[in-house]
């Protein structure tokens, strides 16, 4: 079985392409209302995209969810009058129209399964999940959900405006085939949290834990991985790296890592990242080296270079999360929908593919991650 086949494999049954749904088969009628929000998970991702959504007209963030009081609270300041849950089951019992999953990634298989059993829209933070185990529970929950609920998982770059224009065009053939693809993601990391009861730490500091959050690989540059494949149509084949942790001495995740993917067609794609950047440096871009081109783009824009032609460039001056979840109302509104786990899937277990590599010290194949 050639790559093409593996994939289509993969992604059989997925709808990743839009499916139109008559507006009056949207629950809730909600082409001429509001859609209510339960927002499972009040920490500081869940808070920042619950505010999307409420800045929209059109959706009203009605029902949170945490196990700890301190950030209910912070949650029902921001909401008020919006009903509290301290179990997700029962939020998912109640009547709300979508859901936020923004709880740590570790548990995104089991409250993603849990969503799609209650027939709800679903909006989730990346990653799929933080293992290749993890990633098939979403896999075979997804193809059981209800084909009249928008699922979408928050690879924001996929809905950013410029980044679907530097799409555009490496799709139009215009640079011929890509040849080669760099990205990197380096940055800052998260704060680390402190104040809590020590029974409290792991879960408050969930991210420094590889157990609970892959690692840097899966749970953040999972990004860059993810447009790597969603520009390619594909997924790479093998990969081999290097981690390490030079300044950080808490938890046990890296905070620096190098990794070479290659794709079924012998394309390389190289990348790098930490989480220490020097103040006021900071390098988080895909680049794509064609034919008779190159294409730069990140969440600031893009930058695309034509032979014998000054370079065309475009600037991104807001956050494209925004894009992402307004597309995801107006798409739970009228009908617009999709699934896109298989896809989120596919290329958090890209992710989960060079992290085995990098701890294993050796090679490590899609074939082999797949059967994990």
């Amino acid at each position: 079985m050639n790559a093409n086949e593996s994939r289509r494999d993969f992604l059989k049954g997925s709808g990743l392409g839009l499916l139109m749904v008559k507006p009056e088969a949207v629950r809730g009628s909600q082409a001429s209302s509001a859609l209510s929000v339960g927002l499972i998970g009040c920490g500081n991702r869940g808070m920042y995209v619950s505010g999307i959504f409420a800045k929209n007209e059109f959706a009203k963030v009605t029902a949170i969810c945490d196990i700890y009081d301190d950030q209910i609270q912070q949650a029902t300041k921001k909401y008020s009058g919006a009903k509290v849950f301290k179990d997700y089951k029962e939020l998912l019992r109640s009547d709300v129209d979508a859901v936020l999953i923004a709880t740590p990634a570790y548990l995104h298989p089991e409250h993603f399964e849990a969503a799609v059993a209650a027939r709800k829209h679903i909006f989730m933070e990346k990653p799929a999940g933080v293992n290749a185990a993890g990633c098939r529970r979403v896999i075979e929950a997804a193809k059981k959900a209800d084909p009249s609920k928008r699922i979408t998982v928050d690879y924001q770059q996929r809905y950013g405006k410029e980044y679907r224009k530097a799409y555009a065009v490496v799709k139009s053939g215009e640079l011929g085939g890509i040849k080669m693809a760099r990205a990197s993601w380096l940055g800052n990391g998260p704060p680390l949290k402190t104040g809590h009861p020590p029974s409290e730490e792991r879960i408050r500091n969930w991210f420094f834990y590889r157990e609970l959050s892959g690692d840097i690989l899966i749970e953040q540059d999972c990004h860059s991985i993810d447009v790597v494949n969603w520009f390619t149509g594909s997924h790479p084949v093998r990969a081999c790296g290097y981690g390490s942790r030079q300044l950080r001495h808490y938890g046990d995740i890296y905070d620096n890592l190098g990794v070479t993917f290659q794709f079924a067609d012998g394309m390389i794609f190289s990348y790098s990242a930490n989480q220490f950047r020097t103040p006021g440096f900071q390098d988080v871009s895909e680049t794509f080296v064609c034919e008779k081109g190159a294409v730069n783009v990140s969440r600031r824009g893009y930058t695309i270079y034509r032979d014998k032609q000054p370079p065309e460039t475009a600037v991104t001056k807001y956050d494209i999360t925004e894009d992402n979840v307004n597309e995801f109302i107006e798409g739970c509104r009228s009908g617009k929908l999709e699934n896109t786990a298989f896809s989120a899937a596919e290329s958090t277990l890209t992710a989960v593919m060079a992290l085995e590599a990098i701890v294993r010290g050796a090679e490590m194949t899609w074939e082999k991650v797949s059967r994990m």
